[in-house]
C-alpha cells in the first residue's frame, strides 16, 4: 500500500496563494519564517476566526482569484 497522497495532482495551481479567499497574514521585517501563511475568508469566521492556512494549502472551496498570475 502507498503512502503518497492520491489527490496531490488535483491540487497543481490550486493552491492558497491563488485563491481569491486567501488573505495573506502581515509579516514582520525581523521574520525569519519563510513559510507565506494567511487567513481563509471564504466562510464566516468562527470563535477562533477564520481559518489559518499555509500557501501552499488547497480546499475543495478553491476559486481562482483574477488579481493573481
Amino acid at each position: 500500500m502507498s503512502n503518497q497522497d492520491p489527490w496531490i495532482h488535483r491540487s497543481k495551481k490550486m493552491c492558497c496563494c491563488t485563491c481569491m479567499w486567501f488573505v495573506e497574514k502581515a509579516k514582520a521585517d525581523d521574520s525569519k519564517n519563510t513559510a507565506i501563511i494567511g487567513r481563509c475568508r471564504r466562510h464566516a469566521p468562527t470563535m477562533s476566526g477564520y481559518p489559518v492556512v499555509f500557501e501552499t494549502d488547497w480546499c475543495g472551496d478553491h476559486k481562482i482569484d483574477e488579481n493573481v498570475c
